[in-house]
Formats: C-alpha cells, sequence, structure tokens
C-alpha cells in the first residue's frame, strides 16, 4: 500500500479481545494524545490518538475489545464498517495492529484471522509473553510469523518493552514491502526466539496464511456476491461471509436496505442447502478457523502437559469464591468509600480557601451591585462549589482504574453474573451498569455490546440509576455537613463512608429491583449465556492508570467550565432578578442606619457587637426578600407545597429545578441560593457552604432547614432521580424515540420523591 499523502496521518486500528492489553498498548503507543468521542452517525465510542515515528504521523483506532468480528452487535458493525472502510466520514485503515494473548494463542488467533481475511495489511502483537513464561509456555514467533506472512512482535505493553520493535513492523507493513527482522522475540533483553539476521524468516513475501473453508461454502458465498451485488460497490467476500454464518439477523437488518427485497429468502434457502451439504451454519466457521489456527501453532508453541497452578489461579480461589468473593468484593468497594473521605479532604480545604479567598478578594475589592454579585457568587461560588470536590473524584477513579487494570474488575463482573442471571439478564449487562459508576452516558452507550435488544433497553433504562460520579459532590457536600464524623473499629470505619456506601448500594439495589420488574413485564425474554474471560493478575501500570485518571479530570474540569459555569450564571440572574428595590426600601433604610451607627462607635464599645449582628440579620432579611420575590424563588414557592412532605422549603426546590441540566451543579446551585449574610468586615472569614446549610433556617419558627432527616432526604432523592439532560438525550439516540427517556424521567423522578417522603418521615418520627 502506498504512503499516504503528504500532512495526511496513516490510519492505525488496534484489535483484540477483551483483556489482551489493548487499551494499554493504545496509551503506550499514543501516550497522552488521546481523545475520545462518537463515531459519525452512530453512538459508538471512538477512541483516537496520534504517533510520530520515522517522519511519518500515524492516527491509532482503538476499537472495541471483541471476540470475533461476526457484527451481531452496534460496536463489532463499527469495527467491521472501519476496517472495510465502509465508516460513514471516517478514512478507510490502512493498518491494522492485532493484539493477542500470548497465554491464549489458539484461542486469540481466531480473531487475527477474521483480520487477516479482510486483506488489511496487519501487524501481530503478542503480548503478556511474562505471562505465558511463567506458565512454562515457549513461542517461536519466528516461525509464527513465517507461517502466518505477516509481521509478529513480541511484546509486554505493561512495561513499554518492544514498542520500538512494533513501531519499526508497523511501518514497513504500511508501506507494503517486506520487512526486515520480521518477527520480534521476547522484549525481555537476551531473550529472543527470533532467527538470526540472514536466516528464511528475516524476510517474509509469502501472503498472509488465511484460513480455508469448505468448497461448498466458498461456492455459496460466490453466488451470494452476484445475487447481492447489483449496484455500482460489489458485496465485500468477507460482509458475504458472514451474511451466510450469522443466524441472528443483525447483520441482515442492518444491511437490508443494500439488497434485493428477496435477500432473506435467499439466505434462509442457501443455509439449509449448505446444512445438507455437510456444511452446518454457524458451525462450520468454527471449525473451520480452530483448524486452521491448530495447525499454524503446531511446533511453535510448546506448553507443559500440565499447567500448574499459578499466583493467579491460587488468588481467584478467594475471589472467586461464591461467598469469600462476594466479601472481598463488598470489603473493597467500602476501602475505596472510605477513603473517598480520607484522602481527599486535605486537598479539598486548600481549593475551599482559595475559591473563598477570591469571593472575598472580589467583595472587597468592588463596589456593591449586580456585577459584583454575578462575579463572587455566581462565578466565582457557583464553579468553586463544585470544583472543590474534584479531589474526591479524582481519589475514587484512581481506586477504580488500579482495580480494572490489575484485573480485578473481571473478576466482579463474574461474581455479579449470578445476580444478573437472577434478575433477567446476563453478564454482559454488568460491564455497561458498572461503566455507569462513572458516568451513565458511556455506561448506555456500552451496551452496543448486548446483542438481545430486549437485555439492551432494560440495561439502558436501569443504568441511569447508578450513582454517577456528577452525584458525589452532592454526597460529600451534605454527608460532610450532616452526618456525624463518628468512628469505629478503632477509628477504622467512619460513619460517614458508611452512609456514603449506603448511598452507592441503594442506587444498585433499586437498579436490581427495576431490572427484574421490568423483564417480568414491558422488556419480557429469554436469558443468554455470558462468555467473560478472566485475565491473570498483573501489577496496575502507573502510566495506565494516570492516563485514566486524567481523563476523568478532564472532563469533569470541561463540565465544570462549560455546563456549570452557564447554569450558574443561569440561576444566580433567576435569584438576582428582577431584583426590585422598592419591595425592600424600609430595610434598606435600616441597614444605611446601621451602618452609620456602627462607624461612629468604638471598637471596644459592646454596643457594636450588637450593631454588627443587629446588620448582619438585616441583610439576611434583605437577601430573602431579593430571593423570594425572584424568578427562580418563584417557581420554588410555587412547587414548596409539594416537596414540604420531604423536609424542603422552597430554595431546596429551588436547587434541584436548577440541577435538571446536570446532577451536579446541585452544588453550585445551592452556593448561590444561600450565599447570603456574609460579614461586612474583610477581616472575617468567609462561611463555607456547609456552615452556610447549618445556619438555613425556616422563616415561620426560625428552626434549621437541614436536619439529619432532611440531608439524607435530599440524599436519596438525588441518588434516585434522573436529573441529567444528557443521561435522556443519549437514551433517545440509542433508542431512536422519545418515548424511553420521558418513561426513564417519569419512573425515576417517581421513585425519588417516594424515597425521599419515606427518608424524611421516617427520620423524623425515630428522632421524636
Amino acid at each position: 500500500m502506498p504512503p499516504s499523502a503528504a500532512n495526511s496521518p496513516l490510519t492505525v486500528a488496534l484489535i483484540g479481545n477483551p483483556n489482551t492489553g489493548k487499551s494499554t498498548l493504545f496509551g503506550a503507543l499514543a501516550g497522552v494524545h488521546q481523545r475520545v468521542g462518537n463515531y459519525p452517525g452512530v453512538t459508538v465510542e471512538k477512541k483516537t490518538g496520534r504517533m510520530n515515528f520515522a517522519g511519518e504521523q500515524y492516527e491509532l483506532i482503538d476499537l472495541p475489545g471483541l471476540y470475533s468480528l461476526a457484527p451481531r452487535s452496534r460496536d463489532e458493525m463499527v469495527a467491521v464498517d472501519l476496517l472495510l472502510g465502509r465508516q460513514l466520514d471516517s478514512r478507510p485503515v490502512e493498518a491494522a495492529i492485532c493484539i493477542v494473548d500470548a497465554a491464549n494463542l489458539e484461542r486469540n488467533l481466531y480473531l487475527a484471522s477474521q483480520v487477516l481475511e479482510l486483506g488489511v495489511p496487519t501487524v501481530l502483537a503478542v503480548n503478556m509473553l511474562d505471562v505465558a513464561r511463567a506458565r512454562g509456555i515457549t513461542i517461536n514467533l519466528a516461525l509464527l510469523a513465517k507461517r502466518l506472512g505477516i509481521p509478529v512482535v513480541g511484546v509486554q505493553a505493561n512495561r513499554r518493552m518492544g514498542i520500538a520493535d512494533l513501531k519499526i513492523a508497523l511501518a514497513t507493513a504500511v508501506r507494503g514491502n517486506s520487512f526486515s527482522q520480521a518477527s520480534r522475540g521476547d522484549p525481555k533483553s537476551g531473550q529472543n526466539d527470533a532467527s538470526p539476521p540472514g536466516s528464511d524468516s528475516e524476510k517474509i513475501h509469502a501472503p498472509p496464511a488465511k484460513p480455508l473453508f469448505p468448497p461448498a461454502f466458498e461456492a455459496s458465498v460466490a453466488k451470494l456476491r452476484e445475487h447481492a451485488s447489483e449496484g455500482d460497490s460489489p458485496l465485500p467476500a468477507f460482509l458475504a461471509r458472514r451474511l451466510l454464518l450469522e443466524t441472528g439477523g443483525y447483520l441482515e437488518r442492518r444491511l437490508s436496505n443494500e439488497f434485493p427485497d428477496e435477500i432473506g429468502q435467499w439466505l434462509a434457502a442457501e443455509r439449509e442447502w449448505l446444512s445438507a451439504a455437510g456444511c452446518p451454519i454457524p458451525g462450520v466457521e468454527t471449525a473451520a478457523r480452530y483448524d486452521w489456527s491448530r495447525q499454524i501453532l503446531e511446533g511453535i508453541v510448546a506448553a507443559p502437559a500440565h499447567f500448574h497452578a499459578t499466583t493467579t489461579d491460587r488468588i481467584d480461589r478467594v475471589l472467586t469464591h461464591r461467598l469469600w468473593g462476594l466479601l472481598a468484593f463488598a470489603f473493597v468497594m467500602l476501602a475505596i468509600f472510605q477513603s473517598v473521605f480520607v484522602w481527599a479532604s486535605p486537598l479539598m480545604n486548600v481549593i475551599e480557601r482559595l475559591t473563598e479567598a477570591a469571593g472575598g478578594a472580589v467583595e472587597s475589592a468592588m463596589a456593591e451591585g449586580a456585577f459584583r454579585s454575578l462575579l463572587a457568587e455566581g462565578l466565582i461560588g457557583g464553579v468553586g462549589a463544585v470544583f472543590v470536590f474534584l479531589p474526591q473524584i479524582l481519589v475514587l477513579f484512581f481506586f477504580l482504574a488500579i482495580l480494572e487494570d490489575c484485573g480485578y474488575m473481571a473478576r466482579a463482573a463474574f461474581l455479579m453474573d449470578r445476580l444478573m442471571s437472577r434478575v433477567g439478564l446476563s453478564g454482559k449487562s454488568f460491564i455497561p451498569m458498572l461503566s455507569s459508576f462513572a458516568c451513565a452516558v458511556p455506561g448506555i452507550m456500552a451496551t452496543r455490546v448486548i446483542e438481545n435488544e430486549r437485555d439492551r433497553l432494560t440495561t439502558i433504562l436501569v443504568a441511569p440509576l447508578l450513582t454517577c460520579s456528577a452525584r458525589l459532590p452532592i454526597y460529600a457536600l451534605l454527608i460532610a455537613a450532616f452526618v456525624p464524623d463518628a468512628s469505629y473499629l478503632g477509628g477504622y470505619l467512619k460513619l460517614q463512608g458508611l452512609v456514603l456506601a449506603a448511598l452507592y448500594a441503594l442506587g444498585i439495589f433499586t437498579a436490581v429491583a427495576a431490572a427484574m420488574l421490568m423483564k417480568r413485564t414491558i422488556t419480557r425474554g429469554p436469558i443468554l449465556p455470558f462468555m467473560l474471560e478472566l485475565p491473570s493478575y498483573k501489577w496496575p501500570s502507573p502510566r495506565t492508570v494516570a492516563l485514566r485518571v486524567g481523563e476523568r479530570c478532564r472532563v469533569f474540569l470541561r463540565n465544570a467550565g462549560t455546563l456549570i459555569l452557564i447554569v450558574s450564571i443561569a440561576v444566580w440572574a433567576a435569584l438576582y432578578f428582577p431584583h426590585d428595590r422598592r419591595a425592600v426600601a424600609e430595610l434598606e433604610a435600616e441597614k444605611q442606619a446601621l451602618r452609620q451607627k456602627i462607624e461612629k462607635l468604638e471598637e471596644s464599645d459592646p454596643a457594636k457587637a450588637a450593631a454588627v449582628k443587629q446588620l448582619e440579620r438585616v441583610r439576611r432579611e434583605i437577601e430573602g426578600a431579593y430571593q423570594r420575590d425572584s424568578i427562580l424563588g418563584r417557581a420554588g414557592r410555587f412547587i414548596e407545597p409539594a416537596v414540604k412532605p420531604l423536609g424542603w422549603d422552597w430554595r431546596i426546590g429551588c436547587a434541584v429545578l436548577a440541577s435538571f441540566p446536570a446532577r451536579e451543579v446541585v452544588v453550585a446551585t445551592l452556593g448561590v441560593i444561600f450565599n447570603a449574610g456574609e460579614d461586612d468586615d474583610p477581616n472575617s472569614d468567609n462561611a463555607a457552604l456547609k456552615e452556610r446549610l447549618h445556619a438555613a433556617a425556616w422563616p415561620d419558627d426560625g428552626r434549621p432547614l437541614f436536619t439529619l432527616p432532611t440531608a439524607l432526604s435530599v440524599l436519596v432523592f438525588f441518588a434516585l432521580c434522573a436529573q441529567c439532560a444528557a443521561t435522556l438525550a443519549v437514551i433517545r439516540r440509542e433508542t431512536n424515540s422519545w418515548r424511553w427517556p420521558a418513561f426513564t424521567f417519569g419512573y425515576m423522578t417517581a421513585l425519588a420523591y417516594i424515597g425521599a417522603l419515606v427518608t424524611y418521615q421516617l427520620g423524623t418520627w425515630l428522632g421524636s
């Protein structure tokens, strides 16, 4: 293949089975030059990166982890379309890096054989050689390269070993030339299975070896291509084979507009003929590809007759046990939640002090008015109130990234498969639901790996119930402010961490109950088997963990810098205007009189302290009057009768209304709403938001607005509500209907209201 035009990057796809280290290898090649988006026209995540090597620029595309290129789901179809150059608005792939697990070569070559069938220049990256070596497995990579007819490079992606050799092999493969030192052995220094320079395997000219299907099957492929290729573009042989082999119907539905109307009947008849001719569908593919894999690997892979128990095996005896595994999982999650509060506190305090200092500096430097209020309360107070929780979000995802990279998350999915099957779903639903703990949007998009449409719809509808990172700021604020800082077991177990874990558990159990109900009613259907490979345990890569945490940090800051900023300004404006001074004329006159009185009194005069306290009361009354008469205040007072049984007043109702675009802005909204009543003394400390919440009171009798039952009521509401416009929008895109986002918003809002009502009423009754 000729090189690309000048200044145009060469497109390279990374493809491999799940848990083969593909994402780690992608990070090693692309470094920090990564970005995540969507493929045009479809809601499938597209992760790309840039790499420069030997004066050439490469655009790397990290395809979803696949076991096969049989397109039975959206992500598999996107991978096939991309590799065939059929993906809209995406440049054709000029080469592919196929990543395989050195300890499971025979099974991994199944996918590799399909990639070779596409005719794309391919480099085989044999990863995790250290794991294979620990199991007593040796591989002759030079002979493997010679038999396959493609470059084969041994790598250890987590330690960045073999990356330079992989880049060399990729560069030569893209150019379409025979490659020097085509097979690279074990990247560990001094351990090389490659043949010496000058041997026959040093340069490979043979075409890539491909599996051979029976002649009868290939004859049917030729007939199908002739039958279906009536347009200008002939049907690729790969898609023709897939149409014959697939019995689930996804590919046929996906390509139905490209074929004659009677293609379905023709395919059914041809499959029956093939079965009668000794080519059962789809079993013929499995037999052909695994026969090919065994022939390719004969004499190449040497393995002990009996595998000894590895460290992974010994650990899994505990971590995948029916009882001990679940207890270990619960302990790990609880430890993470405890760490969220303990580790993040110092940095949170620093950010909070900086935010307060910035707001105080603005108030001291500017005259009172709308612009000062916008800067101090709308911008600094609103956005700063959210930024303070960034350390907790980073701590949470730091631990999740470690668990994922070391291989434990696959064990969690395995353990949850038993629960999923009882709910009516397969274990495939657990991975998207697990992703929803970061954000429901990618979690819902991850449902594309679920072939069964009913299971996929059920997972989409319950994924928003799982506690995403957007809920963490409101959790952290109210738990720290109103849940006692009590400790148990010598300080190792904190009540605040237990409450946070309980909120996560509430989301999980509610999602399970909702899924169980849906699978017995609106999405009733059979349970499909779940296949999952458990990778070997390995030390997490600090680079990979840092990249994943950094990505979450960028996403959070990007949201805070756009949506949260816009909403904070909008909430400030809705609370500030109409700001009719005539409504508070008497209070303003009293405030001015008190200021003049304070200026005349000596510092040592006890009357001055009383006057300052009275001035603060008047200021609170003025701000309260402005807020009650504001646009948002009027809306909050309108719904107050509905939210009062939850222990809320109109101000909390305003915060809930304003948080609809995104849950994370509720903290910014509370920061704006409760930002009244600062001292005029520039030397006094600015009160933290939680202190202002403690000081908030009911206007009729002065009793505290926020009690423990009230705080728990708000927490339960946000644990169950659908306050996220982005989530509802992606449900609309994934289901192609407004019916399901409307259903999701309706049932989650009802659950949230009922949960908050029960929490407040029960908590008040118990505390009375």
